[in-house]
Formats: structure tokens, C-alpha cells, sequence
């Protein structure tokens, strides 16, 4: 990985978004919601008066519109400021 987040800011893989549920049913591209889920891949190192609660491979829980999207190598990533995480999975 190339990219090293600065002060309290988290770069995340999202979970890839459901294609097909429970029972069976493709979903289409249209109708699919946004993952809230991800990976951690990189983190800062936080601030003086806020350490780093995450670590990198930590399974976590974002806010639905959380973070920038941003693609390094082909993949996408969301660079998110570790207040924007909602639980440690």
C-alpha cells in the first residue's frame, strides 16, 4: 500500500454491496445500497489528544455517507476521519 493516512484519518475497504438475497433474487445494480461495512487497510497515527482506537484488519461499521471514495491500483477506497466509524466489528 502506497497511501499512509495523516492524524486520524482511516483508509477502508467497503464490503462488496449484496448481488443476490436471501432468497435467491438477483438484485439489480440500481437497487443495490451502499456498504457499511469495510476493512481497515491503513491508519494514522492519530492526534495528541485523540489516540488511534483502530487498527489495520479491523472489521468496522461507517456511516452511510461517510468519507471520500477514492481508487488506488484498480480498487476502491474510502479515507475516512475515525470519528466517522461507528463500531469496531
Amino acid at each position: 500500500m502506497t497511501i499512509r493516512p495523516l492524524a486520524d484519518r482511516v483508509l477502508v475497504e467497503p464490503k462488496a454491496a449484496e448481488t443476490k438475497t436471501a432468497s435467491g433474487i438477483f438484485i439489480p445494480d440500481t437497487a443495490k445500497e451502499k456498504p457499511q461495512e469495510g476493512t481497515v487497510v491503513a491508519a494514522g497515527g492519530g492526534k495528541k489528544d485523540e489516540p488511534m482506537e483502530v487498527k489495520v484488519g479491523d472489521r468496522v461499521l461507517y456511516g452511510k455517507y461517510s468519507g471520500s471514495e477514492i481508487t488506488v491500483d484498480g480498487k476502491d477506497y474510502l479515507m475516512m476521519r475515525q470519528s466517522d466509524i461507528m463500531a469496531i466489528l
